[in-house]
This record gives structure tokens, C-alpha cells and sequence, in this order.
């Protein structure tokens, strides 16, 4: 843990609201913008900037949950495609962004960050994108039932 770091504060007061799947080396939770139906983030339970920081194992397991986590976003919702996002430009803590993208998506060929940058300055923008198809806990119930069918290891 890192006392200054935003994630490493988040991870220890984490409402289990949100919370997908607590994995050896990792949560995944839900985020926020649920125009992407079943966008999550995996955050790494220890503190590191870098994949290379973290040792070779504990990596490998990062990676494994990472894709056992897109694998249940793919079961659930069927999106054509999947962005995987590990940036750490404004919270350089290891934390993947798993956007699912959708075909009826207008802006399916741009960055989602172009979105959700204008939605900061735009309210309405911002309550759509943060609305999903269903409410949050049935996101999080399919989730982590599809999570359950593949046998993730739970920490």
C-alpha cells in the first residue's frame, strides 16, 4: 500500500456495492459508465506503477485474472469488441479499464476517453453515459455468476 496513492485508499475502504470479484491479485469492480454495459476495472491489490514492477508470477496471475474477467464481460453482454485500457497517466496505481463496445454505439470507432471527456462538461451527456440497460447489481449478479460458471479463484 501506498499512503499518497488514490487506489491503494479506494481498495481499503471499497463499498462491496460495486465489487464484481475480489481475486488473489486483484478487484474487479464496476465502473461507472454503464453506456458501455459492463465496463469494469481490475485493480491490482498491490501498489505498483508498472507491470514490470510487479514479480513474474504475481504478473502472470494479473494477466490471467484480467482475461478471466473480460471473458465474463464477453459471456454476459456480447459486445463486438472489447478495449482493454492500462494508462496510470492520472492514477499511477495498475488498474485496467475493460470497455465493451457496441455495435449501435455512434462513436464505437473513436476512444471512449473522447466521451467521457465532454460528458465532465456536459450533464446530460455525462447521466447517459453513466446509465446502463439494467441496474448496477444486476450488472454485478451476472457477472459474478458468469465468473462463478469459469471458476475464478476468489481471494
Amino acid at each position: 500500500m501506498d499512503a499518497d496513492c488514490v487506489l491503494c485508499k479506494k481498495l481499503s475502504t471499497m463499498s462491496e456495492i460495486d465489487v464484481v470479484w475480489r481475486f488473489p491479485h486483484g478487484i474487479a469492480v464496476l465502473g461507472p459508465w454503464q453506456y458501455y454495459h459492463g465496463y469494469c476495472m481490475l485493480i491490482a491489490n498491490s501498489h505498483a506503477t508498472e507491470l514490470s514492477q510487479l514479480p513474474d508470477a504475481a504478473r502472470r496471475a494479473h494477466f490471467d485474472e484480467m482475461c478471466m474477467l473480460a471473458h465474463a464481460i464477453e459471456k454476459c453482454f456480447r459486445p463486438h469488441k472489447l478495449n482493454y485500457e492500462l494508462l496510470g497517466n492520472q492514477v499511477p496505481h495498475l488498474h485496467w479499464h475493460l470497455f465493451p463496445r457496441y455495435m449501435e454505439d455512434p462513436d464505437r470507432l473513436q476512444p471512449v476517453w473522447l466521451a467521457l471527456d465532454r460528458a465532465e462538461r456536459d450533464p446530460e451527456l455525462k447521466r447517459r453515459l453513466e446509465t446502463g440497460p439494467t441496474e448496477r447489481a444486476v450488472t454485478v449478479a451476472a457477472l459474478q455468476n458468469q465468473l462463478k460458471n469459469i471458476n475464478a479463484v476468489r481471494a
